[in-house]
């Protein structure tokens, strides 16, 4: 596996430095025989696909690593608008403001820890305790439980994937 993300790596580089601008590689299962080979590539494919959704910082994407977010780009279109209707019943996403979305995602790259996530925005632990709470009362959801910050992560991919198809739920 290594190995295969030196040669991606390699590949990558010399891609982008031929002239092109942006240059994503998908990797698939590894192919132990020829009739692999096919199922490998779709797999690819699909890596590039969903990366393309939900990994937009990354230029190599495998296709073993691509965890809830490959779920959700199976599903039908209408089944995640179903759910982001559920989960905001009394408020869509597209209400909550840049420095709320913001706190979140800083929220959940730190592993929902509201000391060390007030640090990395520079705010006192309480300010940001008043945020999550104001995020509670416009969503209903509490981010500091984690069924709850599931749920909430998970909708924002979803929200993602449907932005992505060109759909505004």
């Amino acid at each position: 596996i290594k190995e295969l993300n030196r040669i991606a790596v390699t590949l990558e580089e010399a891609l982008r430095s031929g002239g092109e601008s942006t240059v994503v590689v998908g990797i698939g299962t590894i192919a132990i025989h020829l009739r692999d080979l096919a199922k490998s590539y779709k797999e690819a494919q699909i890596a590039i696909e969903v990366g393309k959704v939900f990994d937009t910082e990354k230029y190599i994407i495998n296709y073993e690593n691509l965890g809830i977010g490959r779920l959700i780009y199976q599903l039908p279109t209408t089944l995640c608008e179903m759910f982001l209707v559920e989960v905001f019943k009394k408020n869509p996403i597209d209400s909550l403001d840049q420095e709320t979305l913001f706190t979140i995602h800083k929220f959940f790259e730190n592993n929902l820890n509201v000391s060390e996530t007030a640090r990395k925005l520079f705010v006192h632990r309480n300010t940001l305790v008043y945020r999550l709470e104001k995020i509670k009362k416009l969503t209903g959801l509490d981010l500091r439980e984690f069924d709850d910050a599931i749920t909430f992560k998970v909708a924002l991919m979803v929200k993602k994937y449907l932005t992505s198809r060109g759909i505004d739920s």
